[in-house]
């Protein structure tokens, strides 16, 4: 079942993990530290864990310092995300991204968005700009 996309590096990585998918920008700062629970009323995750998930979504929102500190705080919890896999890169996330050693890529094939779902469980090589699926979710 294995297939395998292309992408472009953005922060250097190699992770797998389970896919969390989101059709709303986010702000990390809007989670609850200890848990990874998306607490932004009305936001598509609205109540859901970004804890350990690799997150595929359009981009960030929101300043440096709290989206910086939004992830920095789910890091010291052990509640951050795994890897982030983005439509939109903003140069927030993205430095974000960097400092924290977080794998992030965009420029994503089209076909990737069609047959990957929340569930399904993917491995992210940034290094060789490579996105594979592993194991989809039924």
């Amino acid at each position: 079942m294995k297939k395998t996309f292309t992408c472009r590096q953005i922060a250097a990585g190699r992770v797998k993990g389970e896919v969390l998918t989101c059709a709303d920008q986010i702000l990390f700062y809007h989670t609850d530290p200890k848990t990874g629970v998306v607490t932004e009323v009305g936001h598509a995750l609205e109540g859901v864990s970004v804890k350990d998930k690799i997150l595929v979504f359009p981009g960030g929102k929101g300043s440096s310092v709290v989206q910086m500190d939004g992830l920095y705080k789910l890091e010291l919890n052990g509640a951050a995300p795994l890897g982030f896999i983005v439509r939109e890169p903003d140069t927030v996330l993205v430095s974000t991204a960097i400092i924290m050693e977080i794998p992030m890529v965009d420029r994503v094939e089209d076909e990737f968005y069609d047959a990957v779902k929340t569930g399904d469980r993917i491995e992210i090589n940034a290094d060789e700009e490579t996105i594979t699926l592993i194991e989809h979710n039924d």
